[in-house]
């Protein structure tokens, strides 16, 4: 096992637990995004989920899989798919080129990190092996659950505790506002509990 699939396979039993759905992760979370945020087709996102073991792609197989993946899934304003000679022009390069990498599944890394930074996508988006994505796109799911198990977590910070130390010598009213910030950190939103 991979470092990638052995660091997955830990968050997977900490969202289980979280979550309280051994097992049924791919139902409690949203394949789709997930797949839409990795690049990582939604049958390979669910068998992760799973803990089920996937075909290794190879790198070139995983470039060209994603730059096809991107050109489906993300539309221009008007709704239209990009066509090749947009992405050339948005990479800085020819629609040879372009062309080129998909045959090869070799991009230059300046040409794919500027299309990267244009679609807003993750670090590693065209490279890291689907355990890794996905790896990546669960963390922020992992501390939106842990947050609402623990709506104190935001609190134990190293700079919380600096400021509580002060507490003794504080002003009535500076320690009002204190309680009145850690209140509003704390406070659960609604519209929050749904995201997940």
């Amino acid at each position: 096992m991979t470092d990638a699939h052995a660091s997955l396979a830990e968050l997977r039993e900490r969202l289980e637990e979280l979550t309280g759905q051994p097992g049924r992760l791919a139902e409690v979370l949203d394949v789709p995004e997930l797949s839409y945020a990795t690049g990582v087709p939604a049958d390979t996102v669910t068998a992760l989920l799973a803990g089920r073991s996937v075909p290794e792609t190879s790198l070139g197989d995983r470039v060209r899989q994603r730059l096809d993946f991107l050109r489906e899934t993300r539309r221009r304003p008007d709704g239209k798919r990009y066509s090749l000679d947009e992405l050339a022009k948005i990479a800085g390069t020819s629609r040879q080129w372009l062309s080129e990498w998909r045959r090869s599944g070799l991009p230059s890394l300046e040409h794919a990190d500027r299309i990267r930074r244009h679609f807003d996508l993750p670090a590693g988006f065209f490279t890291a092996d689907e355990a890794e994505a996905l790896h990546a796109a669960l963390q922020p799911v992992l501390g939106g659950l842990e947050a609402k198990a623990d709506p104190l977590a935001p609190l134990r910070t190293p700079g919380f505790y600096r400021l509580a130390r002060r507490a003794p010598h504080m002003s009535p009213r500076k320690l009002q506002a204190l309680a009145e910030w850690a209140e509003m950190i704390t406070e659960r939103n609604p519209a929050e509990d749904e995201d997940i």
